[in-house]
């Protein structure tokens, strides 16, 4: 008995099938930008946690066919309510999380569980570090504001300038809140550029460091930072959410959740949930937020000026916060007789507790006896802290 169909139309048919009959050129580009950040964060270990999510997800979103990002369809049944015609895709209602402002607020939960606010509350030079780190936002929403003078073509509103510039703030979580609120069509780009440029602070802090200290300033050593009791990192978080959310009602999503974190792991009453939102939460938050922002970035979308634009902006923007910490300090130690680090200015870019990692690693490298971190850790908590009220400010003049 003969066949009716022959081994080349075998082979025809399942190519056909395959994604590989419509890859195209941008699926390959990013799916190789993938790869790339696969090698940074398993070769060189550059932020694994944020990295490997994202790359995967970014591959997965890339490959044609498959419709993991793919939207439900939906359509009115006779009796009047909804009816879904066809399912989405798994990475798409992982995604809900993040274009529902769900995730963000929730991984600052765990933050907030994770971190000691001792630092910050013992000296209160802290939150004027992190607030001068807030520079780099502005800077890039300024740039973004005017890119169109210089580049012809793309041009950005201020609600998307705003979007943009949140980036400088080093806090992956507040740019997916605010692109949310005020550019929900950028939030893709957005979103990896901040996560990409989170996992490359090694990189990009200490270059800015060098250019604007001396080696007798980075060596100079902090003293031993004063205790702070029980009841007053009780007291901290609770007084900070009211205050804020008072002051601004937008930052209170964010700040608030932040500080209920903090509030489990300082009361002692309640361990498991602080465990909880240390562990198991984050872990796994951070992985649906890591496949998600991956998943945006498909090659059609993604690989436009204006997405290039934004990683462009993002890098002055990192910059320009880690300059305006750095820059701050110097001038502090203008006026004050016991003199501050200038490296603790770059751990006021938020990226917890990145940057307070670099800033204690260049300390060491200067002086070997310098112990920064805990110092360095007052900047940090308070540039998380600036950066969700610099965002509740954009999203109150823009929103």
């Amino acid at each position: 008995m003969q066949a009716d169909f022959s081994v080349a139309e075998v082979v025809e048919g399942l190519y056909l099938d395959s994604s590989f009959s419509v890859l195209d050129w941008r699926s390959c580009v990013m799916i190789l930008v993938a790869f790339l950040l696969f090698y940074l964060a398993i070769k060189k270990e550059f932020e694994p946690l944020l990295l490997v999510p994202i790359a995967f997800g970014m591959m997965l979103a890339n490959i044609p066919l498959a419709h993991l990002m793919a939207e439900p369809v939906r359509s009115i049944g006779a009796d009047g309510l909804p009816v879904v015609e066809k399912i989405g895709g798994l990475l798409w209602y992982m995604y809900q999380g993040d274009e529902l402002s769900i995730f963000p607020p929730l991984i600052f939960m765990g933050i907030g569980a994770m971190t000691d606010f001792g630092p910050l509350i013992s000296n209160a030079k802290s939150l004027l570090i992190g607030a001068a780190a807030q520079l780099g936002v502005f800077i890039a929403f300024w740039l973004a504001l005017f890119v169109h003078e210089f580049v012809p073509g793309i041009e950005f509103t201020s609600a998307e300038a705003a979007a943009i510039g949140i980036i400088g703030g080093a806090d992956g979580p507040v740019v997916i809140y605010l692109a949310t609120k005020l550019a929900p069509h950028m939030l893709g780009p957005l979103a990896v550029a901040a996560y990409s440029y989170m996992a490359l602070v090694p990189i990009i802090l200490p270059p800015v460091a060098r250019a604007l200290t001396t080696h007798k300033e980075r060596m100079i050593v902090m003293k031993q930072l004063r205790p702070v009791s029980k009841t007053t990192k009780i007291i901290f978080p609770i007084l900070s959410t009211v205050l804020v959310s008072l002051i601004l009602p937008e930052a209170a999503p964010l700040v608030g959740m932040l500080m209920l974190g903090n509030l489990f792991r300082e009361s002692g009453v309640v361990d498991r949930l602080s465990e909880v939102a240390q562990n198991a939460l984050m872990n796994m938050l951070t992985i649906f937020l890591g496949v998600s922002v991956g998943a945006t970035a498909s090659g059609a979308e993604f690989l436009q000026w204006g997405t290039i634009a934004i990683f462009v902006l993002g890098c002055f923007a990192f910059a320009g916060g880690a300059a305006g910490g750095v820059l701050f300090v110097k001038f502090l130690n203008l006026f004050c007789k016991e003199k501050t680090n200038p490296l603790l200015g770059l751990a006021g870019v938020s990226a917890v507790p990145m940057s307070a990692r670099v800033a204690h690693k260049m300390g060491q490298e200067e002086n070997p006896k310098n112990w920064l971190i805990m110092h360095a850790m007052g900047p940090n908590v308070a540039g998380v802290i600036g950066t969700s009220v610099a965002a509740a400010m954009l999203l109150t003049m823009f929103g």
